[in-house]
């Protein structure tokens, strides 16, 4: 009977017209799409799925070049922390403490009381994530000044060296190479290095 009677508040609430809002969940780094997997089956079994909507690991897409091959990759934008959409009248007690029991989550932002992102904070965050997903290019991993990189295609190819300069725009780099023991500052776009590590 009290089931019944949490489902009808639960049922009202949802369609009361309250506004979801998106709540941070700290989590083991490294853990997050596990846990995800975790919390979207106690949703599931405890039929939160009207008041907890989403559970989200904030993601971007990146290509490296492995092998002379592009390989597309997905980063973590926020290592250690899971996003959950839900309405904020519902997402409290039994709800917090389930989430909270389930391994290798630490706790929401706000511990037991969770506390909801900032409206500007979380589109801004979604909107990096929307933008890798609709990208049809995906982001190249950046390249960092005094990075070593191995040249894998042009007149240079299997040259090593290290990088001076980066260029995001053109997609270029500076790249110092050693010829006949001289250092030689060679230009070449992402495409034509790769990571050496």
């Amino acid at each position: 009977m009290a089931e019944e009677n949490d489902k009808q508040v639960q049922e009202e609430t949802a369609s009361s017209g309250e506004e979801k809002r998106w709540y941070s969940l700290r989590v083991i780094s490294g853990k997050e799409r596990k846990i995800k997997e975790r919390i979207e089956l106690e949703i599931e079994r405890s039929g939160w799925k009207s008041f907890v909507t989403q559970v989200l690991v904030p993601t971007e897409k990146v290509y490296k070049i492995r092998n002379g091959k592009k390989v597309i990759s997905e980063r973590n934008i926020l290592p250690g922390y899971i996003l959950i959409e839900a309405l904020p009248s519902l997402l409290s007690g039994e709800v917090v403490q389930a989430i909270a029991n389930i391994p290798n989550v630490i706790h929401f932002l706000g511990r037991d009381n969770p506390i909801p992102m900032r409206v500007s904070e979380a589109n801004r965050m979604l909107g990096k994530v929307d933008e890798s997903q609709e990208a049809g290019e995906a982001m190249i991993e950046p390249f960092i000044v005094g990075e070593t990189v191995k040249i894998i295609d042009g007149p240079f190819s299997e040259f090593v060296g290290d990088i001076q300069e980066v260029n995001e725009e053109k997609k270029k780099l500076k790249v110092i190479v050693k010829i006949f023991g001289r250092g030689t500052e060679v230009e070449l776009n992402f495409m034509q290095v790769e990571k050496t590590s």
